[in-house]
């Protein structure tokens, strides 16, 4: 429970919605290595986990770039497909993991 909450202030840390500008508050950047030991991730999760992390974190960026409901439905797609490759490599526990850590990083930065 220590690595979760320590992970979630990782995630959390330094984000206030109102002083994100809209690229800041789509960038996805993350520890990895932090990431990993939240997750309790193997070397081989570590290695799927961080190309599906780059990918989500481009169409992120992909999506900075858009406006209004373009932008919303392009944050959408790449969060559910981020979800369903997650949930293939993690085990239960770590998607749960996973999902938490995402909805808190995405509720602090003001983007659900």
């Amino acid at each position: 429970m220590v690595a979760v909450l320590s992970m979630t202030m990782t995630f959390a840390e330094n984000e206030n919605a109102a002083s994100l500008n809209n690229t800041e508050a789509y960038n996805m950047t993350v520890n990895m290595k932090k990431l990993a030991q939240a997750l309790s991730l193997n070397k081989d999760q570590i290695e799927s986990v961080a190309e599906i992390h780059k990918t989500f974190a481009a169409e992120m960026m992909f999506a900075a770039q858009s406006k209004g409901e373009e932008r919303n439905k392009m944050v959408e797609k790449a969060i559910k497909k981020d979800l369903a490759y997650m949930d293939y490599i993690l085990s239960k526990e770590q998607y749960r993991k996973y999902v938490m850590l995402l909805n808190v990083t995405l509720l602090n930065r003001g983007l659900r």
